[in-house]
């Protein structure tokens, strides 16, 4: 399994919004400026986010609605650039082609902070009951919740 933090230096964020952006033309997309701004404050985020979260950091953009950050999250979870993480209606920015099929989500109940796991091969077992069951999955994305290792450490 490989962990992936979400700590981004600023060497690292240019690769990524330029492999986004990148992943959005070979898609026939385009990350628009508001697309783009969202997804940087995602990287920017210690852990998930939530829309309403967002929004403020939206500050330049006064126009900015709820139902106009949705759609651009929406947009990044269907480009795989970002995860929408069920348990908590929060989103988090993916490590752009780290998780095309398989993600584990170690969510802390403490801080809130995420850990996501490429678990494809934690997850193999899973696909061979699922295909002689004659379902094919595509993607699989699972949540844990539970204590960081700096939260056990403090408590």
């Amino acid at each position: 399994m490989t962990v992936m933090h979400h700590h981004h230096g600023a060497t690292e964020r240019a690769a990524q919004l330029a492999e986004a952006e990148q992943r959005c033309a070979a898609a026939g997309e385009s990350l628009t400026p508001l697309r783009r701004r969202v997804l940087d404050l995602l990287l920017d985020q210690h852990g998930p986010a939530k829309a309403y979260d967002l929004l403020p950091l939206l500050n330049d953009e006064k126009t900015a609605k709820p139902p106009t950050i949705y759609r651009a999250l929406d947009f990044l979870v269907r480009m795989g650039l970002a995860h929408r993480i069920e348990s908590l209606n929060a989103f988090v920015a993916c490590d752009v082609g780290a998780c095309a099929r398989s993600t584990i989500f170690l969510i802390c109940e403490k801080c809130g902070a995420a850990e996501e796991f490429d678990a494809g091969h934690a997850l193999v077992d899973l696909a061979e009951a699922a295909s002689k069951d004659g379902f094919a999955i595509r993607r699989t994305m699972i949540e844990a919740s539970g204590l960081c290792s700096a939260c056990q450490r403090a408590a």
